[in-house]
């Protein structure tokens, strides 16, 4: 069966990010991000994608643009629409989306899983994660991490499936 994950970090506010940029550094974060999605096609915006300094190994970049002419700075497979990009993936395979803001709100309503790392703590943003709207999600599994040396910030994996 056909998995879309949505995954993500978000502030307690639902802060994602501000200037095309992170505002926390949690490397375990990273890590679960890279397990989770390595061997998948991930699908993004463009501005998700112009974030990154180089392709992810190991997994199949979806770009969508609105922009018909985009050409991106590392081999990608292009899509037009969130409904586009959701038509490149088969029935046997799981893909994530993997931001940005608008492409997250898009998602909601096609997403079979969330993975959401909830940082505790609120952040100055420009972009932001949709609420949760518990009556379409249940939560099936959190597990808390709190800040150390290399973390600045409590946090807990959240895992939502879709009701």
């Amino acid at each position: 069966m056909r998995q879309l994950i949505i995954i993500a970090a978000a502030g307690e506010n639902n802060a994602l990010g501000i200037n095309n940029d992170l505002p926390w550094h949690l490397p375990d974060d990273f890590k679960r991000f890279k397990t989770l999605t390595t061997g998948h096609k991930i699908i993004m915006g463009r501005k998700t994608l112009e974030s990154f300094p180089k392709a992810l190994p190991n997994r199949e970049h979806i770009v969508i643009t609105r922009d018909k002419n985009y050409t991106p700075k590392f081999p990608c497979t292009m899509a037009h629409s969130i409904e586009n990009a959701i038509e490149l993936i088969t029935d046997e395979e799981s893909a994530f989306i993997i931001g940005g803001g608008e492409i997250y709100k898009q998602a909601m309503e096609f997403a079979t899983d969330i993975e959401l790392t909830r940082i505790h703590d609120s952040f100055e943003a420009d972009t932001f994660f949709p609420s949760i709207d518990t009556n379409e999600w249940k939560l099936v599994n959190e597990a808390y991490h709190p800040k150390d040396k290399k973390h600045q910030h409590d946090f807990t994996y959240l895992t939502y499936r879709r009701k």
